[in-house]
């Protein structure tokens, strides 16, 4: 393995605009594919698998209503500030994985479904950029009257635990919570379970991700020493679910080690591994289908077709990955609640269309450090450039506080693992 050398801490990126020429229509369209599935994760999915078949029967047939958002005008193009989509990861506990997940198919909350993953997907009007939210699943909000499928209303609570409204009310009712919270109207919305994981990370050959110090948990059972290593089906999921084996052990750091995969799945995305390989894109596309549980305003073919289109051209260092500001929930220790303050600042600049400028820790929770490419180990699924990008003229940048943890696409990160902890 190779070794890994941090980068010194504190530095600040700024996501700058760039285009890159496509030599072929068809490699720019295979292009158009897998950066969409990769910045809005299991959305794109659905949106490379349209381009591929027709939609079938089972992923419209799972759709929900979205309560509380805004009517989905035909043009994407016409919702002014830009589009929103709502991806949510689940822990429901599918038949074919019990064996794998052990308690959480066997334990007193079996029958429950919890949306522990929560990522709100911004792609800003033109020039299109994308910047990714997650959510912590330890974050105490208000919950808000929630209507289920079966027409059953939940009471609104003033303080819970986020990653519990999916089993008040399914995908609706986080969405609802997330808009509320946010200020955000989210037309589009998304489920991926643990199954679908796997699966998915199985299609493309799996994932390739970088650890420094090594990563041993218990609790998932994941053990990777110090290095790259290719990760895919329950090993790509125990990556994703460890926290004891990153950074301070909370689910903040866990947040910004889910932030590299996906940085690292974006490249897997538009690499020769799998833009060049007919069966893997059949594979992906039809697990694709089969493993999200979408909005019913994502089932639109038109729509899907114009979200593809809307990030076709996203450069990777315009793809932003952040963390929703918290602070220290004062009544427990075990939990966060809202940084109000500067999550008004981040959704003020959003608005605003311009690059970000990240001047905070790339991890609230330490999950991952920033290393030097030159020293950082060799990422086999990342696809020597080809082309010159094109200069664009400069954008002046809008500072976030140093409060807001996050990352672009482009940066190098590797997890911040400790073989030395219990857990």
């Amino acid at each position: 393995m190779s070794e890994i050398e941090p980068a010194p801490r504190g530095r600040r990126t700024v996501a700058r605009h760039g285009r890159l020429t496509s030599p072929h229509p068809f490699s720019q369209l295979m292009k158009m594919i897998a950066v969409a599935m990769a910045v809005v994760l299991v959305a794109g999915a659905g949106v490379a698998a349209y381009l591929v078949y027709d939609l079938s029967s089972g992923y419209v047939e799972g759709a929900v209503d979205l309560e509380g958002q805004s009517p989905v005008p035909p043009d994407i193009g016409a919702i002014e500030g830009g589009v929103n989509l709502f991806i949510a990861g689940t822990d429901k506990c599918e038949p074919e994985y019990e064996a794998i997940f052990g308690g959480r198919c066997t334990g007193p909350d079996a029958e429950s479904e919890l949306n522990d993953v929560n990522m709100l997907v911004h792609i800003s009007d033109e020039p299109r950029r994308v910047t990714v939210i997650s959510f912590p699943r330890d974050l105490e909000i208000p919950i808000p009257s929630c209507t289920d499928e079966d027409g059953k209303t939940t009471s609104a609570m003033s303080k819970q635990q986020i990653n519990t409204t999916f089993s008040y009310g399914g995908l609706s009712c986080t969405v609802k919570t997330i808009s509320e919270l946010s200020g955000q109207n989210i037309p589009f919305a998304a489920t991926l379970t643990w199954g679908g994981v796997i699966e998915i990370t199985n299609a493309i050959g799996g994932v390739d991700v970088c650890v420094s110090g090594g990563i041993r948990d218990r609790y998932t059972g994941l053990d990777l020493s110090p290095g790259m290593h290719t990760i895919q089906g329950v090993e790509a999921l125990q990556f994703l679910r460890t926290r004891h084996g990153v950074g301070d052990g909370g689910d903040l750091g866990r947040i910004s080690n889910q932030q590299q995969y996906m940085s690292r799945l974006a490249r897997k995305l538009v690499s020769d591994q799998v833009l060049s390989n007919p069966a893997t894109l059949y594979s992906l596309a039809s697990t694709a289908l089969d493993s999200i549980d979408p909005s019913t305003s994502l089932t639109n073919p038109l729509t899907l077709a114009q979200i593809a289109l809307a990030v076709k051209d996203v450069p990777f260092d315009e793809i932003v990955f952040l963390q929703y500001p918290t602070s220290p929930d004062p009544s427990n220790p075990n939990r966060v609640v809202p940084n109000y303050d500067a999550a008004d600042e981040l959704w003020a600049a959003l608005e605003t269309n311009r690059p970000l400028e990240l001047t905070g820790e790339v991890s609230q929770g330490d999950g991952v450090v920033v290393v030097d490419p030159t020293t950082a180990p060799t990422d086999a699924a990342t696809p020597p450039p080809t082309d010159a990008a094109t200069p664009t003229p400069s954008e002046t940048a809008i500072a976030l506080p140093d409060s807001i943890a996050g990352q672009t696409a482009a940066q190098e990160t590797c997890s911040n693992g400790n073989l030395t902890g219990s857990g």
